[in-house]
């Protein structure tokens, strides 16, 4: 008996074996990916993370505003890390700021430039449905307010906490339609008087999204309630993706009634690092 040709069909068999076996193991691994529904998400009041958010997701955010006030311009800028630990966790690190003008001509004094805050964030997603295409989430934002940039040497660095607890519920409808509900209590407890304000934000939004792409169009509603006063402002925004992860977001904001302030504008550039 030749031993050669014996062995040599033993090592074919057990090579094509174990192909079999790592095609098998990656289609294994492919469907043990949880679900995941495709939502169109707000581009001034974002999400932390996809809703659905499976582990090893990452994104940053960089964000520029303007917003005409009555006696002064807003300039803002933020910039966000967004990252999930685990399947339908979502983390976030945000650091806000804002820079203020006062408008030619006008004697009011603008408020300092400072950073807002530091910004903690956390989001799971507790139900996600192929099915019937809709997600829900729970989450919660602490914020750390700071002072005026001017005070840092002569006042207390941090000035207040918010406490922020959220629901978001989102549904993807046919004719690529989507639609999003973000709400929940904004708790602000300042120091210096040691009284706590609540503001109850309720944000709606739709979506339509191009079919094929990421890219969308739509529109925001970002209203807030503080006892008998409401308020709203209407953000018509589109999302447009210059690559498979990076995208930029355009935002102009209306308000309703023009008490505090008038137009404003936001981008927001995305990133989404490969994982």
């Amino acid at each position: 008996m030749k031993l050669k040709p014996f062995f040599g069909g033993v090592a074919l068999c057990f090579a094509t074996l174990q192909t079999f076996a790592q095609t098998d193991n990656i289609t294994h691994s492919e469907e043990k990916l949880p679900v995941k529904v495709l939502h169109a998400e707000p581009l001034y009041i974002d999400l932390i993370r996809d809703l659905g958010a499976r582990k090893g997701e990452r994104e940053w955010n960089v964000g520029l505003g303007l917003t005409d006030k009555t006696t002064y311009d807003e300039y803002t800028a933020l910039v966000e890390y967004e990252w999930a630990p685990a399947d339908r966790l979502g983390l976030e690190v945000e650091l806000p700021f804002s820079f203020h003008y006062p408008v030619s001509g006008s004697d009011a004094n603008a408020p300092g430039n400072r950073l807002q805050s530091f910004k903690f964030a956390g989001q799971y997603s507790f139900f996600v449905s192929d099915k019937i295409n809709t997600s829900m989430a729970i989450g919660y934002i602490h914020e750390f307010e700071l002072t005026d940039f001017s005070s840092y040497d002569s006042a207390q660095l941090v000035t207040g906490n918010v406490y922020n607890p959220f629901l978001v519920i989102a549904k993807s409808w046919p004719y690529n339609l989507h639609s999003l509900i973000y709400t929940g209590p904004r708790i602000m407890h300042h120091f210096n008087h040691n009284e706590t304000v609540t503001d109850w934000e309720i944000n709606s939004n739709i979506h339509y999204m191009i079919p094929g792409t990421r890219n969308f169009v739509g529109i925001e509603f970002n209203k807030v309630i503080n006892g008998s006063d409401f308020d709203m402002t209407i953000r018509p925004q589109m999302r447009v993706g210059f690559a498979d992860n990076l995208m930029i977001g355009i935002v102009t904001g209306i308000p309703v009634n023009r008490e505090n302030e008038r137009f404003s504008s936001f981008l927001r550039l995305i990133y989404e690092p490969k994982h």
